[in-house]
């Protein structure tokens, strides 16, 4: 017997690649579960599904910084936190100290589909009732309609996990002037923010001021504390915008207002912006 579960949940995060550094990405989930009617005559109970498979996914890596074994750095574990230092692309350099659970380690030369794929169906199926015999994932982007740029970024005033100092989404951003899309726009802003790092400007600290890490030359430095501990990271500053604001999508959307507004001072200019999948903000200037 086959249950499915379309977009069962939607993963942000973001994960570490040898020649990109820091990809901030979205990925919906689709399910598909294999096996013998139980004594309620169900596979699984829609409920369960919904909460228990959602929850294990959410616990093990959504908004977290996955990292595979095939990492060219290293990941050293403390008793309350793991740093991470590493170079990527044309000798950049990225290196984070964060609590255990902002981290998903991931045992595969690279992290992409299959590999995460491989990863959530073996931490999820030994969970699972005994009637399960299998599970099958999809993990596909969002089809876009418009640009879309890739980032990461941590909100250090969040109550949940976009606290975590490194995890990303992969976003749509939509641009009007006087009611009319404009896509050269669209698209100078997916190509400005590609793989980009957002930072808030109040916290940037000295590289001497970083307690668990070392910074290059050529970085800049991050450190804050939030509720589930202390943060910090230095990212090669061309890897990196720093913003005067909050990252939030919203500070994001009239950000870019203001950006564009200052190009085209006489148009009404209409900015969404999307975090990940379904959701985002709309700021006018």
């Amino acid at each position: 017997m086959i249950l499915f579960v379309n977009s069962l949940t939607v993963i942000d995060f973001s994960y570490l690649c040898n020649k990109r550094g820091a990809v901030g990405e979205s990925w919906i989930v689709d399910l598909t579960l294999h096996g013998k009617l139980n004594d309620e005559s169900m596979v699984l109970d829609f409920g369960l599904v919904k909460k228990q498979i959602k929850g294990i996914i959410d616990d093990c890596i959504d908004h977290r910084l996955a990292i595979p074994s095939g990492l060219t750095g290293s990941v050293n574990e403390f008793e309350n936190h793991k740093t991470l230092d590493c170079t990527f692309g044309d000798n950049k350099h990225l290196a984070m100290s964060a609590p255990h659970q902002a981290y998903c380690m991931i045992d595969a030369e690279q992290v992409n589909v299959e590999s995460v794929t491989e990863f959530l169906i073996a931490t999820i199926l030994p969970k699972l009732p005994d009637n399960i015999e299998k599970i099958e994932l999809e993990l596909k982007p969002e089809h876009s309609q418009s640009f879309y740029y890739h980032y990461s970024h941590g909100l250090k005033k969040h109550d949940g996990n976009c606290q975590r100092i490194i995890h990303g989404h992969r976003s749509q951003i939509g641009i009007s002037l006087d009611g009319i899309s404009m896509p050269r726009l669209q698209k100078e802003w997916s190509q400005k923010w590609e793989d980009i790092y957002l930072a808030t400007s109040e916290d940037k600290i000295d590289a001497k001021d970083l307690k668990h890490l070392s910074a290059k030359p050529d970085d800049v430095c991050f450190a804050y504390t939030s509720a589930q501990g202390y943060f910090e990271m230095a990212i090669s500053e061309s890897r990196c915008d720093i913003l005067p604001v909050d990252t939030t999508v919203e500070c994001i959307a009239e950000h870019v207002a203001g950006q564009v507004k200052a190009q085209y001072p006489d148009k009404d200019v209409k900015i969404t912006a999307y975090e990940g999948v379904g959701k985002g903000s709309i700021s006018y200037a």
